[in-house]
Formats: C-alpha cells, structure tokens, sequence
C-alpha cells in the first residue's frame, strides 16, 4: 500500500513557516489531507483503582529483555486521554467492549454506574459491547446505556439507593451483530459516523459471536450472535453509500502475541482470522477479549489491542485523502498509565464519592490467610486459587441442608485477581470480592461417576490448550496431553478421598451458575438432577476464610497430568 510518511506529512505542513504569506494554490495544498487521532482502549472492566496487575514493558537492563511495572487507575487514565486529546482537534476516544462486568466492588456495588460515569467524563465517544456487558441481561445492559434507576426486586419500582438518578451513558452503543429475535434488528446500532473537517469515519462495532457461551445462560435470551466477518462485510457498502471510506472496527475479539506492549511476534488467535478476513475497505481494526495488548500490520491492516483493566491506552494516528476520503497513513503506540502520574481532579472527585459510600463494606477485614493465593497456572493445570474457590464452593454446600455436595468444580475464567493479605495477613471483604466478582449462585446437582468423567473431558473441547477446572479438596486425577480428546483422563484414576469414583454411583456437585449452564463447553452440567440453588460464591468464599482463620490457602497436586 502506498503509504505517506507523517515525518514527511509535516514537513510538507512546515514547508512555508516563516516565509511569505500563503498563496491560495499552497492553502490548497495544506488541505489535501486531514489528520485524526484515535485513542483506544478495551476490557477496562470498572477497574476505577489502580489494579493488581503489571505490564510487559521493554527493558534493556533486564536478562529477559522486559520488566513488569504497575499501570492503570481512572484518574490516571483520564489525564493521559485529556493529553493526547489536546494533541489533535479531530479525535474520538472508543472502547472496544467490556467496560463493564466482572468488575472490582467500587463499581459492582452500584450495578457499574461509576464506571459509566466515569467514563462519561473522560469524554469516550463510541463503545462497543463485549461479552460481559450482558453478564445480568439485555434489561440491566440497556439501562446503563439509558440512564433510570434499578427497579426495586419487591416494588418493581426505580430504586435510586439514595443518590441522584443515574442519567446513563452520554456515548454511543454499537452491536452490529446482536440480533434481536423479535424484531430481527441489532440491538444497539451497528456503526456510529463522526465528522472531522468534512471528512467521516465509520465506525463498526460488534462482540465475539461465543458471547452465549461464555456468560450467564440468561444474560443472552432472545438474541443471535452473528459471525464478524460476515456483519462487519455486509455493512462495508452501507457505509460507502453514505460517501464514506474510512472505514473502522471496534472489536470485542483478539488474538495472542509474543512480545511486549507495542511488538507483534507470533500474532495468533480469532482477532488474526476475522481482520484477515475483512474487506479491504477496513484499514483499522481494534480488537480486545484476550487481555493482551499488541501493535500489529496485517497487510494493509493496522491491528491493536490495550490489554485489560486501564492499564494501557492506544494512540492512533490517521491520514485521510480529501479527494479519496481514504485512509493513506496509519500509525499506532501503546501507552502504559503511569499509576504516579498526573490525574484527573474531576476523576479523582468521582472515585472519592463512590469510595465513601463502599468504605463501611470494602474495608471490613474478613479474616486472616497464611499466604497469597495465585490464580497462576502450574504444569498441571491448576491453580492455587482455582482450588481455594473450589473448596469454598464445597464449604458452602457440604452440609446436608445445603445442597450435601461432595465434590466442587469452578472454572479458571470466574478468577479475576490473586488473594493477597496485608502485612498483618488480614483479607478486606473488598480483596474478596475482587478475586470473585460475578456474583453467581452456587448450583448443586448429581451427576454420576460416568457423567463427571465425560465432564472432565469436555475441559479440552477443541482448543489447542486446555483451561481445568479448579477441584475442591478431596478429590484427584490424571490426565494424559498424549491421549485423544475425549480419552485424556486416565481411567480409573479420579478418586474421591482415597476412594474410586465408580462411574454408575451418583455424587453431588456444586458449580456457580455460569458453568451449571452449560457454558464454556461444559455442557455435561446441564444433566444434572436434583438440582438446588445455594448460596452466591462470594458469600461461601467469606464463610470459608472466616471461619478458618487464619486460613492457609491449599496447594495444587490434586491434578496429576502425564506427557
């Protein structure tokens, strides 16, 4: 692709400084292109607070090459998005999904209207919607767009909580490929236009057609998921019949790469397949989903994504031909937010107000643990945390008027940080919470040895890598990598204290809501019988820790994997 250079874009801008005054044919000239800057961010998921995770950053003195530094935090966000503003008169801030969702309890306790909010002061333009923000339905979803109070469960009446009406988002919602059934319309529209000097941008925004199985089986009642490719294709000629060229994606699916925040080594994954498989027209695509943060050209394709929670923004600089009305330069970087940096007093104002209001139950101190519990993944597959939660499931489901569970499964994605304790070893409520935001229903069921053997198998679906689920104490197996799907655990080998789990023998299970429903694959917990609702996974993970303080989180070695 011919490509202008920006160095050279400037000098072209600069040739006449300082000489005599502009000929009309020079004025011209100086017009034949506008600039626009996009910044870009994604899976900012209501980390209003500087959250508990490092970035890859490029560091020579270091023998791996990088160090990990601390990033993210709104008021720190915000001013970095305020500088590069103040860079071009023609910009748009977007998002590309999961603003919302899973999120740490300064936003969730208010049903996320901080997060929105803040955002609305930092000045976001278009939001694409990701999976998670139908983690509570289509209804709670609209709302946040809309503005209006909760409805009170037992009235039926808006429920404001005591603070002034929550007046919803001031940007635009874009869901090109969420059909609703009734009426065959998107939910949200497909694409939003902004103008810049009598140039548009189109801007397409659309989530991972997966969303149904990778939230709460409810949240996506009543809607299709449509194929990217296909909805992003189809509208490319709607866009051109409105004269316009430049053309956008905001995109709540990735890829994975090797390097650090601004390389592209080994670009791999859906995000890769889908903007390979877009119409030339696209030039820009966004991605987000994987949490990963990249700078990559696809052929004449500028591909990013900002990792997750806040903590990196990506400057996008564009040239479009007034002739052509087409993008004929692009350039991309990815900016870490400086935790120690400049904030946003108006930011700071927002999160000092939600934060006093969240103190009395953030900072209750729930007890006391040994040591960090990890969601970090070792060779077997498991996790310290993934186990801790597990047991807390059982903990809160064992007793014969709770459900009488022998056996607890939660899966790795549920994991949102590490449990840390303070010096004193004591855990706030809020840590809590933070580690295990959705707030899912603990569901018990029974199944039999044969079905939690199938269920086991269906942890490696079709991926190239396997996500276990995390066990409760008690129970063990082995899986062989060598074996084929659908035979990696070896038989005989999944016990229950000390005890074969014989496959016609039926045993109570506990798994949160998300995974009773069948999601991420694990369609064998739809056939479960007998089934009970319980307690939230919160509430039985304070129960544990409460009551077993000092608690010492457990370690892994209940998986046992071979090859």
């Amino acid at each position: 692709m011919k490509r202008i250079s920006f160095v050279l874009a400037a000098a072209v801008l600069c040739a006449s400084c300082g000489q005599a005054p502009k000929t009309t044919s020079t004025l011209l000239a100086l017009s034949a292109t506008v600039e626009v800057k996009i910044i870009a961010f994604n899976d900012f998921h209501g980390n209003l607070r500087t959250p508990s995770l490092r970035v890859a950053v490029p560091d020579a003195s270091q023998s791996t090459g990088i160090r990990f530094d601390p990033a993210g935090g709104i008021e720190q966000f915000s001013a970095l998005v305020q500088s590069l503003k103040a860079m071009n008169k023609n910009v748009a801030v977007v998002s590309a999904g999961d603003m919302v969702g899973a999120t740490p309890l300064l936003s969730a306790l208010f049903m996320d209207e901080p997060t929105i909010e803040a955002m609305n002061l930092v000045g976001v333009d278009i939001h694409a919607v990701g999976n998670h923000e139908f983690d509570y339905g289509v209804k709670h979803l609209k709302r946040l767009k809309e503005g209006g109070c909760k409805l009170d469960e037992k009235t039926g009446q808006p429920d404001c909580g005591g603070r002034p009406p929550y007046a919803g988002a001031k940007f635009d919602f874009l869901a090109a490929n969420v059909i609703v059934n009734a009426t065959g319309q998107p939910l949200f529209p497909a694409f939003a236009v902004r103008e810049f000097e009598g140039i548009k941008i189109g801007f397409i925004g659309l989530t991972t057609r997966t969303t149904p199985s990778i939230v709460r089986p409810g949240g996506t009642v009543g809607l299709t998921f449509k194929d990217e490719v296909e909805t992003i294709n189809a509208l490319v000629p709607a866009l051109k019949a409105q004269g316009i060229e430049a053309i956008v994606v905001l995109m709540h699916e990735g890829g994975v790469q090797a390097g650090t925040i601004n390389q592209c080594i080994d670009f791999q994954g859906r995000g890769r397949e889908i903007a390979e498989g877009l119409d030339p027209a696209v030039q820009v695509v966004i991605t987000a989903h994987t949490h990963r943060y990249y700078i990559c050209e696809l052929g004449d394709k500028l591909v990013t994504e900002a990792g997750s929670y806040g903590t990196v923004v990506t400057d996008i600089d564009l040239v479009i031909d007034r002739s052509t009305r087409k993008i004929i330069a692009k350039k991309a970087r990815n900016l870490v937010v400086d935790p120690k940096g400049a904030k946003d007093a108006v930011l700071t104002t927002l999160v000092d107000s939600y934060a006093k209001l969240s103190a009395p139950l953030e900072n209750r101190v729930v007890g006391k643990i040994t040591r960090e519990a990890s969601a970090v993944v070792g060779p077997s597959g498991e996790s310290t945390l993934g186990n801790l939660i597990a047991d807390a499931h059982l903990f809160g489901t064992a007793a014969p008027d709770r459900g009488g569970a022998v056996i607890a499964f939660n899966n790795p994605g549920s994991l949102r940080a590490p449990i840390i304790p303070d010096a004193e070893g004591g855990v706030k409520y809020g840590e809590l919470f933070k580690s295990q935001p959705f707030q899912n229903d603990l569901i018990i069921m029974t199944l039999t040895g044969n079905q939690i053997k199938n269920l086991l198998e269906q942890q490696f679906g079709s991926a190239d890598r396997a996500r276990l689920l995390g066990v409760s104490k008690g129970f063990s197996y082995t899986w062989d990598n060598a074996r084929p799907r659908g035979e990696k655990v070896v038989p005989g080998s999944m016990k229950l204290n000390g005890a074969a789990v014989e496959p016609s023998l039926q045993y109570r299970v506990t798994a949160n809501s998300f995974l009773a429903g069948g999601s991420e694959g694990m369609g064998m917990f739809r056939e479960g019988t007998e089934r009970q609702v319980g307690m939230l996974d919160l509430e039985a993970l304070v129960e544990m820790i409460a009551a077993g303080s000092p608690y010492t989180p457990p370690s892994v070695g209940r998986l046992t994997r071979l090859n």
